[in-house]
């Protein structure tokens, strides 16, 4: 209850923040966490950014001030945080529809995002094992792309990234070189708003091992690591495992998330089979 208290506290914050400059180091302070872990849990439990969720909320309500009101367009955009009436016209017609300018016109359809509140969901039927590991830090190779998690475009493009890969010989040719022979996707050097991040598809590799010229050498720190274990069919049960660790997990216990990169690590098998297994690495420190 106390977890869901302060989400709900640091809800009110932002929304008192909509016409001010937003501060997420105070929001994330209302839920007793850092700004990464806040915006990591936020992002996984309702599939938005919070800049994304706060951008909605200011178009929703800079949309009920223009047609509700004779206030200026300028000053409306001023007021709800655009330096400029082209900024705030090209981000309120990507989600109305329309331009600021016909917000006041008769029978004019806008769109009302809401604002959210977390709730309590009785479950807990089902434990979820984990390890915490220790882990020096370690070189991986591969292939990396930039992808949004911005309208959900993440994903769309990593499985994407993915089939690519698998496809063109890329995944095979890393298992090759691999020391464990298991592929990993990383997700890294994610921005402070949490929408635009790096994702690699690679293998774990020995320091001065040949690599091809269109391979990165990423390396991942030195961490403390909780380990998860997923059992079935891809890309359905990692992804509830995913969720697992943000709605179940992360709530529970002592544990944030320490800002570094997310592993998710696939052996070799068969990822349709009902008892495949791979495993999630999210780094942690105790609060």
């Amino acid at each position: 209850m106390d977890w869901l208290n302060r989400m709900n506290k640091a809800i009110d914050m932002m929304e008192d923040m909509m016409e001010e400059p937003f501060d997420i180091g105070e929001v994330a302070k209302a839920a007793y966490s850092s700004p990464f872990h806040f915006q990591r849990m936020f992002h996984m439990l309702t599939s938005m950014t919070v800049a994304e969720y706060v951008r909605k909320r200011r178009l929703t309500l800079a949309a009920q001030e223009l047609a509700s009101s004779g206030s200026r367009v300028l000053d409306i955009a001023l007021r709800f945080g655009y330096e400029s009436p082209e900024s705030f016209s090209k981000a309120f017609r990507k989600l109305h529809g329309v331009p600021p300018s016909e917000a006041r016109n008769p029978g004019v359809t806008l769109k009302a995002f809401p604002r959210i509140s977390f709730h309590l969901s009785l479950k807990g039927d089902q434990g979820m094992d984990y390890q915490i590991v220790e882990q020096e830090a370690y070189q991986v190779a591969g292939k990396l792309i930039q992808v949004t998690s911005q309208d959900g475009e993440n994903l769309r493009m990593i499985p994407k990234f993915w089939n690519t890969c698998n496809t063109d010989g890329t995944s095979g040719r890393l298992l090759k070189i691999g020391q464990d022979k298991n592929l990993l996707g990383i997700c890294l050097d994610m921005q402070q708003d949490q929408e635009l991040f790096n994702y690699m598809i690679c293998t774990r590799v020995s320091p001065g091992t040949p690599l091809e010229d269109e391979f990165t050498v990423r390396t991942i720190p030195a961490a403390t690591w909780a380990v998860f274990t997923s059992v079935g069919p891809m890309p359905g049960a990692i992804q509830d495992v995913w969720r697992r660790i943000y709605q179940d997990w992360f709530p529970s216990t002592g544990y944030e998330h320490a800002a570094g990169p997310e592993v998710e690590l696939y052996p070799a098998g068969d990822i349709s089979s009902g008892s495949y297994q791979c495993e999630v690495w999210i780094p942690v420190i105790k609060k």
